[in-house]
């Protein structure tokens, strides 16, 4: 037998016992961006930084902001997020929602407010081993380097300052990085995308009140806004924008997420969108599922009037019978996928959105899950580097292209403009009667 045939006799032979597993057929080293290894070796050097967390707001309706009541150092599994799973997440830097409803208006928005930035300061201040406070991107890798989790905060929807520049100043004094410039509703000067539009996009005086934000290095939040206040705050901010929890939608198509033509001018601008974790805005079939339960819900309540226990067991026996399709990871995966087709991938990140949803996304059920969403991207291809991009070093980029632009301003003085003077309108956004 001639040497030559015998090898390849001999080779063939090991392939079909197994002895010998052909190349393609090889596990991915431990190490791989594809595997539960690769993800924390990359979460290790570049941990998460979200942008969008509600345990402020959760506290708040469940323990009145103590946390002897309800100690996130220990596990909490009824909600979404405590220090174990912050810690078994790789979450190094959290943005902290210091949302409150936009039925809350006037002075009533305002201490609501500061009393969640208040709940955020007392929960560094009770878990010092764990929390830090942080202003800028140096802030976050320094507590980052110390294996703490920097903490910054995020004022959801402008109904929050009223109408009031001097308040979104002490806002930011106590530690504010961002602002949403809207909620759920239209705010007087910038229209919301779930609410009927009023001005197009933003007025004057929303103008100025980015042209503020820019200056004092806080960045400006499109989340929530109709897609045509996104391209007015981009036209008119000079630094980065965020988009702090918000999807694709070309992928989920509900008004919540960021239109192409959006996301090339996010890409422009150097700003990120930071994928959420709503099932409504991450599933085709769940937004429609949410669509067919509102309006089963507005039925329900012309039959019940103010029976609301009635109203209630009714919607119950409603979803027993129509059970919520489940959103998963994947899913989420895909809107990664199509941001960084379209904006790239230098201006994608994370905002789960944990304990400001209702129902969650399959595989990611709390802040402890993030690395299964790395892992994820890393079987798609995504390089270590891409995934170090999206766990947190865009967002590190956004926060010095905003603190870069606040230090070109800092000659500039404060802007003393009201919306009176600017948009002719109360607070409230009511006309001012004509001056006699």
């Amino acid at each position: 037998m001639h040497a030559f045939l015998h090898v390849r006799l001999v080779v063939a032979s090991l392939v079909v016992s197994g002895a010998l597993v052909p190349l393609a057929a090889q596990p991915a080293p431990p190490t791989a961006p594809g595997t539960a290894g690769g993800a924390a070796a990359v979460l290790t050097t570049s941990p998460i930084i979200d942008g969008h967390n509600d345990l402020p707001w959760e506290m708040r309706q469940r323990a009145r902001y103590d946390f002897d009541r309800i100690d996130i150092a220990a596990p909490q599994p009824q909600l979404m997020t405590d220090l174990p799973r912050l810690r078994q997440g790789h979450v190094g830097g959290q943005f902290w929602s210091v949302y409150v409803p936009a039925e809350l208006q006037g002075d009533a928005a305002v201490s609501a407010t500061l009393e969640q930035i208040d709940a955020v300061h007392e929960m560094v201040r009770r878990y010092p081993d764990r929390f830090v406070l942080a202003r800028t991107a140096d802030d976050v890798e320094r507590a980052m380097a110390t294996g703490k989790i920097a903490s910054m905060m995020g004022v959801e929807g402008g109904h929050s300052i009223d109408s009031s520049i001097a308040t979104l100043r002490m806002l930011h004094r106590l530690g504010a990085g961002y602002m949403t410039l809207t909620h759920s509703r239209n705010v007087p000067w910038a229209d919301s995308t779930s609410d009927d539009p009023k001005l197009g996009g933003i007025s004057a005086f929303g103008e100025e009140v980015v042209r503020e934000m820019n200056r004092l290095g806080m960045l400006v939040d499109l989340s929530h806004t109709s897609p045509e206040t996104m391209a007015d705050a981009i036209r008119v901010s000079r630094a980065p924008v965020i988009f702090s929890h918000s999807n694709a939608r070309a992928v989920c198509d509900v008004p919540r997420n960021v239109p192409d033509a959006i996301l090339r001018q996010v890409a422009g601008n150097g700003g990120i969108v930071m994928v959420t974790f709503v099932p409504g805005f991450v599933s085709q079939d769940a937004a429609n599922y949410s669509r067919r339960a509102q309006a089963q819900s507005q039925l329900l309540q012309s039959q019940f009037g103010a029976d609301k226990a009635g109203l209630d067991a009714a919607m119950k026996a409603w979803r027993t019978t129509n059970p919520e399709p489940r959103a998963t990871l994947t899913q989420v995966a895909d809107h990664i996928d199509h941001i960084r087709k379209v904006a790239g991938i230098d201006h994608i990140g994370l905002g789960g959105d944990f304990d400001g949803i209702t129902s969650v996304v399959q595989g990611l059920e709390h802040v402890g899950t993030y690395p299964a969403l790395i892992a994820e991207l890393g079987r798609r291809g995504y390089s270590s580097d891409d995934l170090a991009k999206i766990s947190g070093r865009n967002i590190l980029r956004v926060m010095r292209g905003a603190e870069a632009t606040a230090a070109t301003l800092r000659s500039t003085a404060p802007s003393l403009k009201t919306i009176e003077d600017v948009d002719h309108v109360t607070r409230r956004g009511q006309p001012l009667p004509p001056v006699r």
